[in-house]
């Protein structure tokens, strides 16, 4: 058996959905994202963040750019103890077609493939129909947060359960 992980997507359910987040200084995690996670890493399991980041295709941002915003994610979690395995991202515009964008799973298989991942006893948590689909599509269970603008109001396909927040999520599939 692989490692277990816990898929997260970054905007809406780590940190506050800022569209096209473009500047280090706007990027905020959400409250008690930090013991989520660490709990999550405290239970043995991978965390891993998708994420689906057009704003370089559209010119908002530069992938260097991205790269400080996660630089920052990773700083603000680890001084409260806790940390991400790994951080895969789409730069593509949503017309390119391409594989990697969510709900599409390429992402996905490459971090399988790269962290030894099983998905039969790993989780995708977001906030979006699309981050549902992809998990389903993997055969993971799947948490929808309300953390985000759509609140769960677009999911036609049920998550395995919705929780208010990322601390809620990770304590439902810590006691599963």
């Amino acid at each position: 058996m692989g490692n277990r992980a816990v898929f997260l997507d970054r905007d809406g359910t780590i940190a506050g959905d800022v569209p096209y987040c473009s500047r280090v200084e706007d990027f905020e995690l959400l409250p008690s994202v930090s013991e989520a996670i660490k709990l999550l890493n405290q239970g043995g399991f991978k965390v891993v963040v998708i994420t689906n980041q057009s704003g370089i295709a559209r010119g908002y941002f530069t992938e260097e750019t991205l790269a400080q915003i996660h630089q920052k994610m990773r700083g603000e979690l680890a001084k409260r103890g806790a940390h991400v395995d790994a951080i895969y991202y789409c730069p593509h515009h949503p017309d390119e077609g391409c594989e990697c964008r969510k709900p599409k799973t390429a992402l996905f298989l490459r971090a399988a493939n790269q962290l030894d991942i099983d998905y039969r006893h790993s989780f995708v948590v977001g906030d979006m129909r699309m981050d549902v689909e992809a998990g389903k599509a993997l055969g993971c269970k799947t948490i929808l947060v309300t953390t985000g603008p759509c609140r769960g109001k677009e999911v036609t396909d049920p998550p395995d359960y919705i929780a208010e927040n990322l601390l809620e999520a990770a304590k439902w599939l810590l006691n599963g």
